[in-house]
């Protein structure tokens, strides 16, 4: 069986996209710090992510503004709803992706980095046939 796949390219979306997804990356990484540490500081997104503090700021600044998060008294950041439902959303890709590519036979960094750019184009649909056939295998 032969399959025809129409290639997008992206850079319609261009910056846009690139800043949506550096957005998610963000949320994605106080998410996984947070259920690793109580206090979450802007070094440590800084020092996870291998991002520098001015790069990070610029990014809190912009997510706090878009009411992503809120960044208490203390210098913790916090995730609001809105941040918190883009943050488990992209979680729940990169962890399904990754199992998906391993199960696949790929090895485990390489699932994890391709997963991880994976994360972020996917679109809702084909995500959830992905997670529909894994659930569907793992029973």
């Amino acid at each position: 069986m032969v399959v025809y796949v129409k290639l997008h390219s992206r850079r319609k979306r261009g910056i846009i996209m690139s800043l949506y997804e550096s957005g998610q990356m963000y949320l994605e990484t106080i998410y996984v710090l947070s259920k690793e540490q109580n206090f979450v500081r802007a070094i440590d997104v800084s020092e996870h992510m291998g991002y520098s503090k001015p790069s990070v700021s610029r990014a809190v600044s912009t997510l706090k503004k878009d009411g992503y998060i809120t960044v208490e008294d203390d210098g913790s950041l916090k995730l609001t709803d809105k941040g918190l439902e883009v943050a488990e959303t992209m979680y729940e890709r990169h962890t399904i992706l990754t199992a998906i590519l391993m199960e696949l036979g790929v090895d485990e960094e390489t699932a994890t980095e391709d997963a991880c750019r994976m994360e972020h184009v996917i679109s809702d649909k084909t995500f959830a046939a992905i997670k529909a056939h894994l659930e569907k295998y793992k029973k």
